[in-house]
């Protein structure tokens, strides 16, 4: 090796043991099996680590490294083999990809692989099926799995609508949770069949009271009907184009023309999740027409979570 990188690799090992060892802890004291236990904890090694069940996701974040491409190769190697160490699970069982930083979650879409590894693995009573190579993520976000149970104990008799649904992991809650109807929409139809196939797996599809919808989200809340959901899960990218919209989508600048419209949706006493991914985000409580808006950005934050989220999260009733 023309770097000699390998002089910090016990640097390393001894950090994701500690993390790996402490988080683990909690996660079986939680019966939690997939959760992320380090987050660019060394500057070195900038990596997001997750366990899902068994299996890890080690996602390295992009940045000038100074590598030649063999190089980056060898060092990625070195680290997944610690990884691998430190776990005592086979390599095979370690999947690495490189994630860029993007503005909320758009880069979720951008797909550059065709390998097609999944898995199903289980979250709250439930089971989700996750790709460990084709995307940026992996089809379930963990930071939600707390707001996730919020919406399954408040679902029971409710019209839920779920914007931005991705793999519909909002929605099998919901449907567990016995809610009269679930309709989920996004724009991609890769997720809104992703979300069909997690619907089915957890025997929860029903035609009659689940609808998916593969539209242009922006587009569909623009035209929400009024008094219609008593229960919305809406969690937008921080910035989007939208055929519908005169201009850019951006989180900050018009969440309250949102939450307006959101609230216009919503029943007498209805409740929308709305969370975002921004790091600087201001919600304008003032122009927001609802007296109830409660911020549960710490409540929802899991354990794997704590002081690394930048994710705001509320919920307004109407």
């Amino acid at each position: 090796m023309s770097r000699d990188f390998s002089a910090k690799l016990p640097m390393f090992e001894n950090r994701l043991r500690k993390m790996y060892k402490h988080y683990s802890k909690l996660a079986r004291r939680q019966e939690v099996a997939c959760f992320r236990f380090y987050d660019h904890d060394l500057p070195e090694f900038p990596f997001a680590i997750e366990l899902y069940k068994d299996v890890v996701h080690a996602a390295e974040y992009k940045r000038r490294h100074g590598m030649e491409d063999e190089e980056h190769e060898e060092w990625l190697a070195a680290c997944k083999e610690v990884i691998a160490q430190v776990m005592e699970i086979p390599l095979d069982t370690i999947f690495m990809k490189e994630r860029q930083r993007k503005a909320g979650r758009q880069g979720q879409y951008e797909k550059f692989s065709e390998e097609r590894v999944e898995r199903i693995v289980p979250e709250g009573g439930l089971n989700f099926i996750i790709n460990l190579t084709d995307y940026l993520d992996t089809g379930l976000f963990l930071d939600h799995r707390i707001t996730r149970n919020m919406v399954r104990e408040e679902a029971k008799g409710k019209r839920v609508l779920n914007l931005f649904c991705y793999t519909g992991s909002f929605s099998v809650y919901a449907a567990h949770g016995g809610a009269k109807s679930v309709t989920s929409v996004d724009l991609s139809r890769t997720y809104i069949n992703w979300a069909k196939r997690n619907m089915q797996y957890n025997k929860l599809y029903n035609e009659d009271k689940h609808e998916f919808v593969q539209d242009d989200v922006m587009a569909v809340i623009s035209d929400i009907p009024a008094d219609t959901f008593d229960l919305i899960i809406c969690d937008p990218p921080t910035f989007s184009n939208s055929k519908r919209m005169e201009k850019e989508f951006d989180v900050q600048r018009d969440h309250v023309w949102l939450l307006k419209q959101l609230l216009k949706g919503c029943t007498d006493g209805g409740q929308i999740y709305f969370s975002n991914n921004y790091r600087g985000f201001e919600l304008d409580r003032d122009a927001i027409p609802t007296p109830s808006i409660e911020d549960i950005t710490a409540a929802t934050t899991p354990f794997d979570f704590q002081g690394r989220l930048h994710r705001k999260c509320y919920l307004l009733t109407k």
